[in-house]
């Protein structure tokens, strides 16, 4: 199992005091240190049922900045999607589950938490 986390972020550090409580073996990657590359987010997005826009935090600085709240939302535009959240890893949602079955999910509630424990 592997935890995308922002060390700085409220639910992330829930996140790892949730997995750790239940003994689960994971890594941590700091994804703002160790952005994911576009093949990364592409596998990412597979696993998770999700498109890019499901996952970016529109309202940062920088999301802001470039506009992404205005971009559309539809097949041809993913890939700008897709390089934004490639350059900037600050606009990805957290934390990012990835268990080893195969199983992903966007832990920021209790419920998809619960989902990979």
């Amino acid at each position: 199992m592997e935890i995308w986390i922002n060390p700085k972020c409220s639910k992330c550090r829930t996140a790892i005091s949730e997995l750790d409580a239940a003994g689960m073996g994971y890594t941590v990657r700091r994804y703002l240190e160790d952005p994911p590359s576009v093949a990364e987010l592409e596998q990412i997005l597979a696993r998770l049922g999700l498109e890019p826009w499901d996952i970016t935090r529109v309202d940062e600085p920088v999301g802001k900045e470039l506009g992404v709240k205005q971009w559309p939302k539809e097949a041809a535009e993913r890939g700008r999607w897709i390089a934004a959240l490639a350059e900037h890893p600050i606009l990805i949602q957290r934390p990012i589950i990835t268990a080893d079955d195969g199983h992903a999910v966007v832990a920021r509630t209790p419920e998809a938490l619960k989902s990979v424990l």
